[in-house]
Parts: structure tokens; C-alpha cells; sequence
């Protein structure tokens, strides 16, 4: 979402309120496996957007984003420089050495889910697949500060630290954001650190989409013709990387990631 520097009530969840956010950000985490298992050299970013939309509704949940404000697709599919909020289209076909940003979202029951990942297209540069490796990284290193007690800005210092000790840097036009009967609630995640104290206090019960957006050489973005694609201003690539995230007392639960993954993380840890 646009960072809009306003500050807003935040929403508390329910345990049951939860349980259906679980549901709907697992339709999302299949529908993301489900493209990132179709991504290959010469398929259009029209087909990966059918693709998301068919399994989103044979699946019982809504696509998100498709009208929302306007947008005319189910799927963003953001290619190589663009950031976020890339239109498919049958005529930009995917060519080995790209990367693509699939960033969905679904409507189930009354709530939301929400994620993004980036993908490359068969090999690519060794500094664009660090982009990648990195803007992942820096994904679950703000996940790890989402706990009762600490604030919303130790989320985002988690981020901006970890990307810069590597060279990249984060967009700050656009945050991060709470999710649930509303795609985007209170309160804004920037991905860059602002006074603490200001900063929300996070709470059991919140859930949050938190979401990275990095670009290999400077910060600025800028707006394409279309009113929706952002691209980087010096044309760099750029990665985004994101989960829907629920705030427990004992720590953060991904609700965008299969229990199978989640499991392999939690083992890792």
C-alpha cells in the first residue's frame, strides 16, 4: 500500500477471526506454489494471472485485487524493474534471466489473505539472485520481530539493516499493512526505521502483511502511465517478498505459509 504516514486504529482479531485468516492466506500460499511451479521461459504473465484466478475460485475464495480501486487483474506480476502492482498482459512474456514478483490476495468468508514472492526465470545474474536471496531474508528477519511487546519500527529496522548490510535498498513509498475484514488496515510497516516511540506497540491479535520491496540500486520509484505499475527510477531490478503474519503470545505465526514449510523454518530456527 502507499505509505500515507497516518496514524489509525488498529484492529484486534479474534482466535476464531484468526482460524479464517489461516484459511484464507492457505489458499493464497497454494495459488503462489502453483505459479512459481509454472514459471518458465516463454509464458505470459496473462496466463499466470488465469491461472491464479481459476484456482482462487474453484477454490471457494474471491481474487482480491481484480476492480480493487481499479485494478483490472487478479494477479500483480511485477517484471524486473517493476516493483509492485505490474498489470499481466499477453504480450510480456517471461525470458530466461528475469525475475517476477507474484504478489495475490484472496477474499474468503470476510477476510483477507495476502503474499508475494519473487521468482527467477532459470539462471540469472549472481547479483540478482543475492536481490532475491536477500529481500527474502530480510522478510523473515522483520517476521522475527513481530512479537508482542516490541513496535512496529523494530519490524522495519530488522528490514532496512538487513538490506543495506548487502548493498540494496528499500522503497519507501510503498509499506507494509494490516489485514483482515479490510485488504489494507491499520497499521502502516514501512520497510525503513522511523522513531520507535512513535511507532505502534505490537499487540496478541494484530496480523499484519509484512512486505519488503528492494531494489538493487537507489530507493526512488516512480509511477508508469498505466496508474498502477511502479517501477524503480534507474530501471534496476527489484524484489518483493511477503506473508500475512498473526500475532501470538508465543511469537509470530506465518498464515501464509504451508504448515509443511512452516514446519522446516521452525526446524531451522
Amino acid at each position: 500500500m502507499v505509505n500515507t504516514h497516518a496514524a489509525q486504529a488498529v484492529t484486534i482479531k479474534t482466535s476464531e477471526e484468526i482460524e479464517i485468516l489461516f484459511q484464507a492466506n492457505q489458499i493464497v500460499a497454494e495459488v503462489l506454489a502453483l505459479l512459481e511451479s509454472r514459471i518458465v521461459e516463454g509464458v505470459s504473465t496473462f496466463e499466470l494471472d488465469h491461472l491464479a484466478e481459476t484456482y482462487c475460485c474453484d477454490h471457494g475464495a474471491v481474487p482480491a485485487f481484480k476492480n480493487y480501486k481499479g485494478f483490472p487483474a487478479s494477479l500483480c506480476a511485477s517484471v524486473n524493474e517493476e516493483v509492485v502492482h505490474g498489470i499481466p498482459s499477453r504480450k510480456k512474456i517471461l525470458r530466461q534471466g528475469d525475475i517476477v514478483s507474484l504478489d495475490f490476495g484472496v477474499y474468503h468468508k470476510g477476510f483477507y489473505g495476502d503474499a508475494a514472492v519473487t521468482v527467477a526465470v532459470g539462471a540469472v545474474d549472481p547479483e540478482v539472485a543475492l536481490l532475491l536471496e536477500v529481500t527474502k531474508s530480510a522478510l523473515q528477519k522483520g517476521i522475527d520481530q513481530a512479537r508482542v511487546g516490541n513496535r512496529i519500527a523494530d519490524i522495519s529496522r530488522a528490514v532496512q539493516q538487513h538490506v543495506e548490510a548487502n548493498g540494496f535498498s528499500v522503497v519507501r513509498q510503498f509499506v507494509g499493512h494490516g489485514i483482515g475484514s479490510q485488504l489494507h488496515e491499520p497499521p502502516e510497516i514501512p520497510n525503513f526505521y522511523q522513531h520507535r516511540q512513535a511507532s505502534p506497540r505490537i499487540m496478541e491479535g494484530m496480523v499484519l502483511a509484512i512486505e519488503p520491496m528492494v531494489n538493487m540500486g537507489g530507493a526512488k520509484v516512480k509511477i508508469l502511465q498505466d496508474q498502477w505499475t511502479v517501477v524503480t527510477a534507474d530501471r534496476k531490478p527489484s524484489a518483493h517478498f511477503e506473508h500475512s503474519v498473526a500475532i501470538s503470545s508465543q511469537g509470530p505465526r506465518i498464515l501464509s505459509m504451508k504448515p509443511s514449510d512452516e514446519a522446516l523454518r521452525a526446524a531451522g530456527n
